[in-house]
């Protein structure tokens, strides 16, 4: 008897191996990121997780799950390089987001970022990078939880607090309250200071490291230096925040950062010094609409955009790297936050950057610079399925990935409004 249990056992394991469930999505139009083009009928077989098979006749059982999208334009998730999920300036003045630092306790900021991460996802975006100003890690917390399954959301790269010169990014704090701005950023001014904050924002859970240079001062070549050779200790990278004109950014790039953030005063030398050294531009262009709602007034709005536009189309010709970010945190009246963050791409358009290329630096090249793309950004075998599907064509109108009604994370179907 016991004999024939353990046969009986094992027949029913196999059985069940055999008819294994795989999914199987038949997507009538399918982006090859790899290559930037628009590919029809194609079908992609799910095992656990992963693509298993890729193309116009692969093998399925006739117990898999079938996913019918042959309407849709099938993508890789998308991926958005610059975000901070906790913030949310609704004042429409910068000066706010100083004081939202004795507000919003870490927990509110924790709250906040946890809505605003399953936003991301339900829009189509799998992978994000939270770039910082999360108060005291509490986007930490996040992909904890996220990673505990208690709430859904992104994969998350993260940054951890800012190291910057002292005082961060905050502007004519008083002596009384010297050190407020400690609660995002953490203050390093030589390379051992540098050195102690890398491994700080890890030991916290950083996966990239974030600095900040020429607003409260300039790190030189060898600060930069400093952080990428210690952060290379732990397999991550260091990304560079500069907007402003001159040397700041040129020692980031011979420092070795792996991208600059923003970038709005680049100039041809340093966007072909950037192609040269492979460094990434995450370049963050504001709409007219996102930068009309920091209150700046029209005239100055629409000349922030035009200086955007011009940089964009610039770095394109020049063929500087380029990984698509928004770093929005004012929600537009009626948006939500994807929503708002989407209005950037008027400016890639404005800037005439053909819609391939740009799905590229949202799947593709935004997965190089985190690192990842031996896993994500492509719809190969042995990938994450990570896929998402809209309603109309993205090579025609790159607006339309504001149409996402399919989105599947690591094989799990969060969204399907076909259902």
């Amino acid at each position: 008897m016991t004999k024939f249990i353990k046969f009986l056992f094992l027949c029913i394991i196999t059985s069940f191996t055999i008819n294994a469930q795989n999914t199987v999505i038949k997507a009538g139009h399918f982006y090859d990121s790899r290559n930037g083009k628009m590919l029809e009928n194609q079908i992609i077989v799910i095992k656990q997780g992963k693509i298993k098979e890729v193309g116009t006749n692969p093998k399925f059982s006739k117990n898999d799950k079938i996913i019918d999208l042959s309407d849709s334009w099938v993508l890789p998730g998308l991926m958005d390089c610059h975000v901070h999920v906790t913030s949310n300036t609704a004042h429409l003045q910068r000066n706010s987001i100083t004081t939202n630092y004795v507000r919003e306790s870490n927990a509110l900021r924790a709250i906040r970022g946890s809505v605003v991460a399953k936003q991301f996802l339900d829009n189509g975006f799998t992978t994000i990078k939270e770039i910082g100003n999360d108060g005291n890690y509490a986007t930490a917390d996040i992909i904890k939880a996220i990673k505990y399954g208690w709430i859904k959301g992104p994969t998350i790269i993260y940054a951890g607090k800012i190291i910057a010169p002292f005082g961060g990014q905050t502007k004519n704090i008083n002596p009384d309250n010297e050190g407020l701005w400690q609660f995002e950023y953490i203050d390093a001014d030589t390379p051992d200071e540098i050195k102690k904050a890398v491994r700080k924002n890890i030991y916290y859970g950083a996966t990239v490291i974030k600095m900040v240079t020429g607003d409260n001062g300039t790190y030189n070549e060898e600060d930069i230096k400093a952080a990428v050779d210690e952060a290379q200790k732990y397999g991550i990278k260091v990304t560079v925040h500069v907007v402003t004109e001159g040397i700041a950014a040129t020692n980031a790039i011979l420092g070795g950062a792996a991208a600059i953030e923003h970038g709005d005063n680049l100039n041809d030398e340093q966007l072909q010094l950037m192609k040269d050294k492979g460094v990434f531009l995450v370049g963050t262009d504001f709409s007219y609409d996102n930068n009309f709602a920091y209150g700046v007034g029209e005239k100055t709005a629409r000349e922030w955009t035009d200086q955007l536009v011009d940089r964009l189309k610039r770095a394109y010709k020049i063929g500087t790297p380029m990984a698509f970010g928004t770093d929005i945190i004012i929600d537009l009246p009626g948006l939500n936050r994807v929503q708002s963050s989407l209005k950037v791409l008027e400016t890639w358009k404005a800037a005439e950057i053909p819609a391939s290329y740009i799905l590229q630096t949202m799947t593709i090249k935004a997965a190089e610079l985190l690192g990842i793309d031996k896993e994500r950004g492509i719809l190969e075998p042995t990938y994450y399925a990570d896929i998402i599907a809209v309603k109309n064509n993205p090579l025609k109108d790159i607006e339309s990935i504001n149409t996402v009604h399919f989105v599947m994370k690591e094989g799990e179907i969060i969204r399907n409004d076909k259902k």
